[in-house]
C-alpha cells in the first residue's frame, strides 16, 4: 500500500480520544466539584437555620426568665419587704441584663426584622411594666419606713401621688400588691408573653422556610453529583472498553499473526491500523525476496543443498542483513582418491551422504551448499562466537560418521575451517574461513580451526 492509500485509513485516533477523554473527565471532575461546594454550602445553610432556631429560642427563654425574675423579685420584696429582694432585682436589671443581652445578641444576625420586632416589643412592655414595679416598691419602702439611701437611684427617683402618700402603712401595703398581683399587671405580663409568642412563632416558620429551601438546593445537588458521579462512572467504563477493542485486542491479534508467520490483520485504531498496514508492505517485501532467493539459488541436482549459484545469491541478500554470522567452508579430505581407486559413482555417493550428514547435522535455518567438487559451505544464520563449541563437536560428530562407515562406502573425513561475522557477510568472513580451513589442511586435515584473527 502507497502513502496515498495509508492516509486514506479511517480509524480512531488514539491521541485525539486520549485528549477528548482527559478533557471529559476534567469537565466532570470540575462539575463534581462544583456540586460538592453547592452540597457543602446547602448543608451549612441547613445547619445556620437550625442554629438560628436554637439562638431564637434562647433569646425568648433569656427574655422570658429575665422578665419572670424580675416579677418574682418585686413580688417577693412587696411581700417580705426583705431589701435583698431589690438589690437582686435591680443586679439582674443592670449587671446579667439577660433580656437586654438576648434581644442586642440576636439583633447582630436577625434575617426577620419582623420577628425581632416582637421580641424587641416585648422588651419594650417588660420595660414599661418596670415603672409599676418601681412605684410598688417605693410603696413598701415607704410603708416599711426604710432609709432612701438603702434603695436603688430608680426607686428613689419615684414620687408617690398626694393621695397615695395619705394612705396608711398598711394601705401603701395593699396598694403595691394590687400593682404586682392585680389584674392590670397580670394583663400586662400577658402582652409580653404575646409578643414572645409571637415571636416563636415568626421565628419558627422563618426557620422552617430556611430548611426547605435549604434542604430543596441539597437534594437538588446531591442529585446533580449522583448524575456526574454516574456519568464519570460511565465515562471510564468507555474508556476501558475502547482501551481494550481499541489497542490490547488488536495488539492481542497481532501478536499471533507474528507467532504464526502471517500477515497482520487491520485492527483497531487508526494507529495500529497504519502499523498493520506498513508491516504487512514489509511482510510482502520479504516474502517476495524469499521466494526469489529460492528461484535463483537453485539446488545442486546431486546432493539437493544449495548449489554455487544459489549461495552467492544467498551472501549478496546476507550483505543487507546486520545479524550475526558464521560461516564454515569443507573439503572432504583426499576425495580424489575415492574417484580414482573406486570410480566416479562411488565418488557422487560420498559427496551425496556428506551432504545429507550436513543437512541433519545444523540446524533447519542454517544454509548448507556445495560450492563444487568436494566442496562444500554451511553459513549459520544468528551464530555467534558463543557456539564455537557447539560447532566443533557437530565437525567432530560428522567426522566419526564418516570414517566409520556402515554402509559399504569408502571412508573418508572433513577439514573444516570456521570464522565468524558480527553485522551480515562480509568478503573478510569469505577470506578468515578460507584462511581458517587452509589451517586445518596443513595440521593434517580432518578437523575444525577457527579463525582468530
Amino acid at each position: 500500500m502507497d502513502n496515498k492509500e495509508k492516509k486514506n485509513i479511517k480509524g480512531i485516533h488514539i491521541r485525539t480520544m486520549n485528549y477528548g477523554m482527559i478533557l471529559a473527565a476534567c469537565i466532570l471532575y470540575v462539575l463534581v466539584i462544583f456540586v460538592t461546594i453547592h452540597i457543602s454550602v446547602g448543608y451549612h445553610d441547613l445547619s445556620a437555620a437550625v442554629d438560628h432556631y436554637i439562638e431564637c429560642m434562647k433569646a425568648a427563654d433569656q427574655v422570658t426568665e429575665g422578665s419572670d425574675y424580675l416579677t418574682m423579685k418585686v413580688r417577693l420584696y412587696v411581700e417580705t419587704e426583705d431589701l435583698q429582694q431589690v438589690k437582686d432585682f435591680f443586679e439582674e436589671l443592670h449587671v446579667t441584663r439577660r433580656r437586654d443581652r438576648a434581644v442586642e445578641e440576636l439583633g447582630h444576625h436577625q434575617d426577620n426584622p419582623e420577628a425581632h420586632r416582637y421580641l424587641e416589643l416585648a422588651l419594650e412592655k417588660s420595660n414599661e411594666l418596670m415603672q409599676r414595679e418601681f412605684y410598688a416598691m417605693r410603696l413598701v419602702a415607704e410603708a416599711a419606713g426604710q432609709s432612701e439611701e438603702a434603695l436603688p437611684q430608680e426607686v428613689r427617683d419615684v414620687v408617690l401621688s398626694a393621695k397615695d402618700q395619705q394612705l396608711s402603712p398598711e394601705g401603701m401595703r395593699e396598694k403595691a400588691r394590687e400593682m404586682v398581683f392585680g389584674t392590670a399587671y397580670q394583663d400586662a405580663k400577658a402582652l409580653i408573653g404575646s409578643n414572645i409568642a409571637y415571636f416563636f412563632t415568626s421565628a419558627v416558620e422563618t426557620t422552617r422556610q430556611n430548611q426547605i429551601q435549604s434542604a430543596h438546593i441539597l437534594e437538588k445537588s446531591m442529585t446533580r453529583q449522583r448524575i456526574y458521579i454516574s456519568v464519570l462512572f460511565i465515562l471510564n467504563i468507555v474508556t476501558f472498553v475502547m482501551v481494550i477493542m481499541l489497542i490490547v485486542k488488536p495488539l492481542q491479534i497481532y501478536i499471533r499473526c507474528i507467532k504464526e508467520d502471517k500477515m497482520l490483520e487491520i485492527a483497531g485504531a487508526y494507529e495500529f491500523k497504519y502499523l498493520a498496514l506498513t508491516y504487512n508492505d514489509i511482510y510482502e517485501i520479504n516474502a517476495a525476496n524469499e521466494a526469489m532467493l529460492r528461484h535463483k539459488a537453485e539446488h545442486d541436482p546431486l546432493t539437493g543443498v544449495i548449489n554455487r549459484g544459489g549461495f552467492d545469491q544467498l551472501c549478496q541478500i546476507l550483505k543487507e542483513q546486520d545479524i550475526p554470522l558464521a560461516l564454515l567452508l569443507i573439503d572432504v579430505d583426499k576425495f580424489k582418491q575415492v574417484n580414482d581407486g573406486y570410480g566416479h559413482e562411488t565418488g557422487d555417493l560420498v559427496l551425496k551422504k556428506v551432504a545429507g550428514i550436513l543437512r541433519d547435522s545444523f540446524r533447519s535455518n542454517d544454509y548448507v551448499a556445495r560450492l563444487g567438487g568436494d566442496e562444500f559451505a554451511v553459513l549459520m544464520v544468528e551464530a555467534t562466537p558463543q557456539q564455537e563449541t557447539r560447532i566443533r563437536n557437530k565437525v567432530n560428530y560428522i567426522n566419526r560418521v564418516l570414517k566409520n562407515p556402515e554402509d559399504g562406502l569408502p571412508e573418508v573425513s572433513l577439514s573444516v575451517g570456521v570464522a565468524f561475522s558480527a553485522k551480515g557477510f562480509t568478503e573478510d568472513l569469505y577470506r578468515n574461513t578460507d584462511s581458517a580451513l587452509y589451517q586445518v589442511k596443513e595440521h593434517g586435515r580432518c578437523g575444525c580451526d577457527f579463525y582468530r584473527g
